[in-house]
């Protein structure tokens, strides 16, 4: 193929424009490893890049989506040979380097993975499925496990329950054996949804985020995987039983946090600061093969959705209104 089909942004006088291009092969970046991209993913920094929303592309003009998976097509590097199943998630794609909104896509090999294989083996559908959602939200429940969290004593509170991360986390969670409770604002509609993948119980969103007149409430947390931010956290951290931590990976909600330090030093809470983007590939793959062990395939298939790339710019819009549930998975080629 001497050009390939592209979701590109660009700005030219202030104005940001989007649409389906064909590009020249040529004009991909230098990188060591050439992939042939199969899907990627929709994921809320997407809807933010897509709808021209500032403080993600760094430069123009960008070829747009945070997470690829695909087929070696070409190699410099020992790590990959021509025909291994890859994948990219958020690591400088679609921020300062061309992503996987394309059927192309060129990058060095330290932000390559590849997709897990033997027992509990992912497609690169599924590989897409999980993306960055996914693999923050095993990243979450890693960094929750590191900091004592074991099943069996209180319930873990997932907010923003029904987006992607939510989801995920959710079907990690209950897989391995904790009590989930699911926030959401979308409770009446997703109910059957969120109990499918495992939760105990449904909280309405305001619930967490309304004011309280008290620096600490009832204890009530083990734990909480948070990408909402804003009045959540600070309701979270009112709530946290002795020692729980909060595993803070999102701003969906907001990002200033308004709260006093007593959840700090009379109950000891912890805040743990989720980065998907700055891990080293060691790490990543740490995350893959859990993700790939503790994530039931049959959930994460009922969660996908399958559309073609010229519907990235609508749905991207819809991500940010909170209007997509579980996780969809982007057929660059169709």
């Amino acid at each position: 193929m001497a050009t390939f089909k592209a979701l590109l942004a660009a700005q030219e006088n202030g104005t940001f424009s989007i649409s389906v291009q064909q590009l020249e092969r040529s004009a991909l970046p230098e990188g060591e490893v050439l992939v042939r991209v199969t899907y990627s993913s929709l994921n809320y920094k997407d809807g933010l890049a897509v709808t021209g929303k500032p403080g993600v592309i760094r430069s123009f003009p960008m070829v747009t989506g945070i997470d690829l998976a695909g087929v070696v097509e070409e190699s410099k590097s020992p790590q990959f040979k021509v025909g291994d199943e890859v994948a990219v998630t958020g690591c400088g794609t679609s921020e300062t380097f061309w992503g996987g909104y394309a059927q192309f896509a060129r990058l060095n090999a330290e932000y390559i993975v590849p997709v897990p294989k033997g027992p509990g083996a992912l497609t690169l559908k599924q590989a897409m499925g999980v993306g960055t959602a996914g693999f923050t939200a095993m990243q979450c429940v890693m960094a929750l496990e590191d900091h004592g969290l074991k099943p069996g004593g209180r319930e873990v509170v997932v907010t923003g329950a029904a987006g992607g991360v939510g989801s995920i986390g959710v079907a990690i969670l209950a897989r391995l054996g904790y009590k989930v409770a699911a926030s959401t604002g979308r409770g009446a509609e997703l109910g059957d949804y969120l109990r499918k993948l495992g939760v105990s119980e449904i909280i309405d969103r305001a619930t967490l985020a309304a004011p309280s007149k008290r620096p600490l409430d009832s204890e009530r947390w083990a734990a909480a995987i948070d990408n909402v931010g804003g009045d959540t956290l600070a309701g979270l951290l009112r709530t946290m039983a002795l020692g729980g931590s909060i595993a803070s990976c999102g701003v969906a909600g907001g990002g200033v946090l308004s709260t006093t330090v007593y959840p700090f030093i009379l109950r000891g809470v912890n805040v743990l600061g989720i980065d998907s983007l700055r891990l080293p590939n060691a790490r990543r793959r740490e995350i893959w093969q859990r993700v790939a062990r503790d994530l039931p395939l049959p959930l994460l298939d009922s969660m996908i959705q399958v559309v073609p790339l010229d519907k990235v710019p609508e749905l991207g819009a819809q991500i940010l209104a909170g209007q997509i549930h579980g996780r969809v998975v982007i057929d660059v080629n169709a």
